[in-house]
This record gives structure tokens, sequence and C-alpha cells, in this order.
């Protein structure tokens, strides 16, 4: 399959039993779901998906169930949180034997950040000693790479193919897009703007907002596709209550929460993480109701 990122790429939770073991079972009928609406890609063991709590084995084993179970349909995206060139490369060439066609990378961010020429070579080392396409995730609030060295690196690093611009700036995003790097796509994950990121020229999306509801999402991207300006308006002024009701801090426990009130499984969650309070689920009915979206429990 010659890769195509565009569109709509939902980022999968990663299910965990109550003995936090991954729950693969919940992930398989996870990615039916979503293959089954249309989604044009699929990405696990990024921040939706905990990526930052989990170990190589947690990765190998979720990227692989996502892997099998699309079987060619979409392409799959692995996200890497680490916080060192040797571990991201350690995990990028385990979770290259399962399959995956590119790896989400963060840059490193614990407290200490690297200068501009250091963040070209980190991304071109993981990119070279994977062997795997890779795409920039550009999340970290306090650590967000300059939209300059982003288009040096998409520009100037082979299989570097793209950014996924999240950490809510929207600003950052327009200087992308402005800048316009031959050398791969800018994918919006700034949740409550992804209606204007798609007309300021964003091939695609990664973000939560997906994985909660994809069908109002895949439904935006074919208005925006077709210029039915007033239908997409009206599908971002449904969203973004959702966005709302899982932004924050205790963002993957409401997602889970989220997914269970439609009769769906995203399992339970890693320790130390929030349980979601009585209240959050209420703000998450009062979103999906204002939506139209129909809960289940």
């Amino acid at each position: 399959m010659t890769l195509d990122l565009h569109g709509i790429i939902p980022p999968l939770v990663s299910p965990f039993t109550v003995d936090e073991q991954p729950d693969l079972d919940a992930l398989r009928a996870e990615v039916r779901y979503h293959l089954d609406l249309g989604v044009h890609g699929l990405c696990v063991t990024g921040s939706t998906g905990d990526g930052q709590m989990l170990s190589v084995d947690d990765s190998v084993a979720i990227a692989d169930t996502a892997v099998r179970e699309t079987a060619g349909q979409v392409p799959v995206i692995a996200g890497i949180i680490q916080d060192s060139t040797r571990e991201v490369i350690r995990y990028g060439k385990a979770i290259a034997q399962t399959g995956v066609d590119a790896l989400q990378v963060t840059p490193v961010h614990y407290l200490f950040q690297p200068d501009e020429e250091r963040t070209i070579e980190y991304y071109r080392r993981v990119a070279e000693e994977t062997g795997m396409p890779v795409v920039i995730y550009n999340v970290i609030p306090y650590a967000l790479i300059p939209a300059t060295t982003v288009a040096r690196i998409l520009n100037e690093v082979p299989n570097v193919i793209g950014v996924k611009q999240s950490g809510g700036n929207i600003h950052q995003l327009a200087d992308l897009l402005h800048m316009n790097p031959a050398g791969g796509k800018v994918f919006t994950a700034v949740d409550d703007l992804l209606f204007p990121s798609y007309l300021m020229g964003a091939q695609g999306a990664i973000s939560a907002t997906l994985t909660v509801v994809p069908e109002l999402c895949l439904q935006q991207w074919d208005a925006v596709q077709r210029g039915d300006i007033a239908t997409a308006l009206e599908l971002h002024n449904k969203q973004l209550p959702i966005w709302r009701a899982i932004d924050g801090p205790n963002m993957t426990p409401r997602i889970k929460a989220a997914l269970a009130m439609q009769g769906r499984n995203g399992g339970h969650s890693l320790s130390p993480l929030t349980p979601v309070s009585d209240t959050e689920r209420e703000t998450l009915r009062t979103a999906f109701k204002a939506a139209d979206i129909k809960v289940t429990n």
C-alpha cells in the first residue's frame, strides 16, 4: 500500500483490563468501529492512547493488534512519547516490526529542551535508525517546536513526512500552513478549531475529537471538501461542546467514559489517572445531547 496520509485519522484509546494489561479485544472492536465508518487512517499509542505510560511490550502489542485488525485497509500510525533519542529509537525499532506505516514522535520535553540543530538531528536519527516514515507530534505546550524549525525538518530530513500540530496553537498551525513545506503534510490537532484548520489548508486531522465522535468529524471533512461551509460550521458547533467536555488533565479517562456512554468499550485507565466524576459524566451527557449523539448508558 502506497502511504497516503490525509483526512480523518482518529487516535485510538489504549483499553486496559482492571489489572492494567492491554485489552486487545476491546482495541480490535474500536478499530473495526472506525473502519466501518470509513476513516482515512488510524493512530495508536499517542496521547489519547496514553503513549507516555506504555512499555515497549505494551506499545508493540497494541500496534500489532491494530495492524492485524486493519489488514491494510487504511494506514496505521504508532506514537512514541519518550525523552531521549536512544529510547525513541528503541521503541521505534520494536514497533516497526509490527508493520505500522509510520511513527508519530514527540520532541523530548522533560525539563530541558535541545536547540534547533539538535532537534533537527533528533528527527533525522529517528527516521534513519528506525527506517520508518515519521510524523512530528508537536504537542508539548511548554516545548513546542517553532514553526520555522518544523518546516526545516520537513524540507531537510528525508522520511519525515508530516507534522501533527497540536498544543492548542492555531497561530503556529497558521504559520506552518503559510510556509507550505514541500517535504511533508500538515495535520491539525487543534480540536476546537478543526473547521478553520481545514479552511486554511490542513490536509487532515489526528485529534481526540475524531475518536469520540468520528461520524461527525467525517461529515465535517466531507462538507469542507465539497465546499459546503454552512454544514461544516453546523458540525463545528456540535463538536465544540464535546471537546470542551473531554479536554483537560483528566482527558483520557473522560474519553473512555464518553465511549462507554455510546456503548463502546474503551477499557480501564492506568493508575494514577483520576476516575471520571459524576459531574464530568453529566457534562459529557449534555454535550452529546446537544450534538444529537445517542447515549446508551
